[in-house]
């Protein structure tokens, strides 16, 4: 593996550890009266960002080189973007009823609730969930580790291993089986169209599908359709008998 590769993934290591930094610097931020939770999220922000820089000056290599052979034109790209979007969207559906009614786990992720209560206190911590993870997450784990062991092995145990990490590193075991489902899908994004941006953008609107879900259907959102649901119920009821 180039060494390049290995300098972007020790990039994302060091890019996750980041954070222990502040860690000396938690008492005097406390008596500064600073709130603590809001400077983790934008350090988190910025070091993302940084992350990606610091990606992109290490891969000017690879993205000046030609497209690989066979590569989807600027249509197909698109038309497989749109594919990839239904497809990881019914493919989490379905893994999510799969770990609800087989598995019985429950759906509250917590890995998506602290990101969405970071969102809603730094609206800029969703540039991390819609941008910069997934173009990290689609180089790291599909171009660099699914593509290094897709060389010398085949796609199964190339999607096997770099779903099962990618999944891993999320940190939601729980809910492992929606995460591998979405490697699968990414990894066979990359292998048909030869593009890592298609992947890169289907995560990211998978993910910005999710945000906009999470920060529209608040619990009293929900609590108010519920009621409004219960109200029609009852006019049903009036209007028709019974």
């Amino acid at each position: 593996m180039p060494a390049r590769y290995w300098y972007v993934i020790l990039t994302y290591i060091v890019m996750q550890l980041s954070s222990f930094v502040l860690v000396p610097f938690v008492p005097w931020m406390q008596d500064q009266g600073l709130d603590l939770a809001v400077v983790s999220y934008w350090w988190s922000v910025v070091s993302f960002l940084l992350a990606v820089i610091l990606t992109f000056f290490l891969l000017r290599q690879d993205m000046r080189a030609p497209a690989m052979r066979n590569a989807t034109n600027p249509g197909m790209t698109v038309v497989w973007i749109i594919i990839g979007f239904f497809a990881a969207y019914f493919g989490q559906i379905i893994a999510g009823l799969i770990e609800t009614y087989v598995l019985n786990i429950k759906q509250a992720s917590e890995n998506t609730s602290s990101i969405m209560d970071a969102v809603r206190e730094v609206p800029a911590f969703a540039l991390i969930v819609v941008v910069f993870a997934p173009v990290l997450e689609e180089i790291i784990f599909r171009k660099i580790l699914f593509g290094e062991i897709y060389k010398r092995t085949n796609f199964f145990v190339a999607v096997l291993i770099s779903a099962l990490v990618f999944g891993a590193v999320h940190g939601d075991f729980l809910h492992l089986l929606q995460y591998f489902v979405m490697g699968v899908i990414f990894a066979a994004l990359y292998v048909k169209t030869k593009r890592i941006i298609v992947p890169i953008i289907t995560h990211g609107l998978m993910n910005l599908l999710v945000v906009i879900l999470q920060l529209y259907f608040t619990p009293e959102r929900l609590e108010e359709i519920e009621r409004l649901q219960k109200q029609l119920e009852n006019m049903q009821t009036i209007i028709f008998g019974g």
